[in-house]
């Protein structure tokens, strides 16, 4: 079936999930949205990150996708349920995905969870852990300063190493830890730099590789994959502006993507 698969995030950092998606399903036609002008998403209201994820829902379903994969923890966290419940197509968050590979990863059976205020608050990561292994034990920290700091462009160096060593502090000193699970697609830009700061002792998961894996099986049990092998056109849009937009993609994709486009799907108010 040649209908795209649709994949929002509150920014940039749901390309993470979206260049392995590109790497285990080479067929398929992907099109991503990412609200980088109200990113973000972590310190916002249950009620605007709803609103919010509607309104990029909204948008990729004119474009007649097939499938949606929310590529963004805080919004997968408040609005996957119900997505599920009210969208005729396959939805996937990142959650789960992420739980499921960090429990393979553990041997003391101690997790922590790093994520935006909005994700840690809900104890998403919590639970799927949990429920999948009720003897895990799970930390939770948010670390708010992340997505700004990807948002900008700042994925390594000093400046980047300083704020992750001060926001990741209360972690360092847990002994038992053995596992961290980036909950926030933006994170798995600073990879390198939060390995160098909480030792290489510490497994660094990122839900990216086991959410590819799962829309491969999901879209192979609907009867959805792409059978053909004709070149796919993937789209990317973003409400904000395109030159970090533009970075960030061509590090993660080194080169230079040129299908990305600037749009409006929301409706701006002063409270904003």
């Amino acid at each position: 079936m040649k209908r795209p698969i649709g994949v929002i995030d509150s920014g940039v950092g749901g390309l993470t999930v979206a260049h392995e998606m590109m790497r285990q399903l080479p067929n398929e036609t992907l099109i991503y949205l990412g609200d980088t002008l109200r990113c973000p998403y972590g310190s916002r209201s249950e009620q605007e990150i709803i609103q919010f994820t509607n309104e990029m829902v909204d948008f990729l379903l004119k474009k007649n996708i097939k499938m949606l994969v929310i590529a963004c923890n805080t919004a997968t966290a408040y609005t996957l349920e119900n997505l599920r419940k009210t969208l005729p197509i396959p939805v996937l968050g990142v959650i789960k995905p992420g739980a499921r590979a960090a429990i393979k990863m553990t041997v003391s059976n101690s997790i922590g969870v790093i994520g935006t205020e909005a994700t840690i608050k809900s104890n998403a990561y919590e639970k799927a852990l949990k429920n999948i292994k009720p003897e895990i034990e799970v930390q939770s920290l948010p670390c708010p300063l992340f997505v700004p700091m990807v948002e900008s462009g700042i994925l390594s160096g000093r400046k980047a190493e300083e704020i992750v060593r001060e926001s990741l502090a209360p972690f360092i000193k847990q002994k038992n830890m053995d596992t961290l699970v980036l909950g926030c697609t933006h994170y798995p830009l600073l990879k390198e730099t939060i390995q160098s700061v909480t030792g290489d002792d510490i497994k660094i998961i990122s839900s990216s590789d086991e959410t590819a894996r799962e829309a491969s099986a999901i879209l192979e049990v609907h009867e959805l994959l792409r059978a053909d092998d004709d070149k796919t056109d993937h789209m990317f849009y973003t409400t904000g502006e395109l030159d970090v937009f533009e970075r960030i993609t061509r590090e993660l994709f080194k080169t230079t993507v040129h299908d990305i486009q600037k749009v409006n799907i929301h409706q701006i108010n002063n409270s904003i």
